[in-house]
């Protein structure tokens, strides 16, 4: 066996020594095991699994003595908190995913120059399945690399009155004219919903419902977008485009789902309102739910 090929399979540490060009520190996390709802498929949604960690951190040799003070140095906490962090942000289905975004995220601590994630899973046969990534920082400052925060968009709900209203696009002429982004939403459509007997199957069913009614809003505004992903929604809110809430993929894979039934869509909004840190929630045709953020509600007949 080439020492080639015995890197390729050997602990981060190993490949990070032998990549280096630069005399780094390292600071190193071995066997870190989690249970965790991961996974593309379906037989993996509802399950936790077990998905191990190895992460080395490669960081610039400090200068002048150490005095033992934590706070000069980059804590292995720091380590483990960005792994949870990404965990408790939203369900993930790739480790691709998870992997990068706890490497970038471990890159905005000042000290980190360069870091090796390996994750596994480890209840997928009797084998292990993971990946491996590197991700330096590559000469940009820390500052550069601070992530911005969101905006805080209006959400409107509509209901299938306010779809079919004269006043639709006033509506939306006066909210997109607004200084925050503009996240429409609405419920299902008029037509009768398929009923089973199997929760899960029928809350997927519920959800398709709804978006069903996302597309049909969208053929009367060619302005409106459907987006069914955080990351297109954080892209559509900053660049000024209107969109409209298609909720399957948010809704199936947040950590701490709406416990609201998918045809209560007014409860749902609510969730998603708070989730996306709303400025306002705004319910048009339709009776204002409870929320966390500030709700109005407007009638039919009310023009803007």
């Amino acid at each position: 066996m080439t020492n080639d090929i015995h890197l390729a399979f050997a602990h981060p540490s190993e490949r990070a020594a032998a990549s280096a060009d630069v005399p780094y520190d390292r600071i190193s996390l071995r066997d870190y095991t989690v249970e965790v709802e991961i996974g593309a498929f379906q037989l993996e949604r509802g399950t936790l699994q077990r998905v191990r960690f190895n992460v080395v951190v490669e960081v610039l040799p400090l200068t002048g003595p150490i005095d033992d003070d934590v706070d000069r140095i980059l804590s292995y906490d720091r380590v483990t908190e960005a792994i949870g962090v990404e965990l408790q942000a939203e369900r993930i289905n790739l480790l691709e995913t998870l992997a990068a975004r706890v490497a970038e995220r471990i890159l905005l601590e000042p000290q980190a120059e360069r870091v090796f994630v390996r994750i596994e899973k480890l209840d997928r046969g009797p084998f292990s399945l993971g990946v491996e990534i590197v991700r330096a920082r590559d000469g940009a400052t820390p500052d550069a690399q601070v992530h911005q925060e969101a905006p805080h968009p209006c959400v409107v709900y509509l209901s299938n009155d306010a779809i079919g209203s004269d006043n639709l696009k006033g509506w939306i002429d006066h909210f997109a004219g607004q200084d925050a982004p503009l996240v429409l939403c609405v419920g299902a459509g008029a037509l009768p919903v398929p009923t089973t007997d199997h929760a899960m199957t029928q809350r997927r069913i519920d959800l398709l419902a709804i978006e069903q009614n996302a597309w049909t809003l969208a053929a009367k505004d060619h302005r409106c977008k459907v987006v069914e992903t955080r990351t297109e929604l954080d892209w559509a809110m900053k660049n000024g485009q209107i969109s409209i809430w298609a909720p399957s993929k948010i809704v199936l894979d947040a950590v701490d789902g709406p416990s609201a039934s998918a045809r209560d869509a007014l409860a749902l909004v609510s969730w998603f309102a708070t989730e996306i840190d709303a400025a306002e929630l705004v319910v048009i045709g339709d009776i204002a739910p409870d929320a966390t953020v500030p709700v109005r509600s407007l009638t039919i007949e009310t023009s803007l």
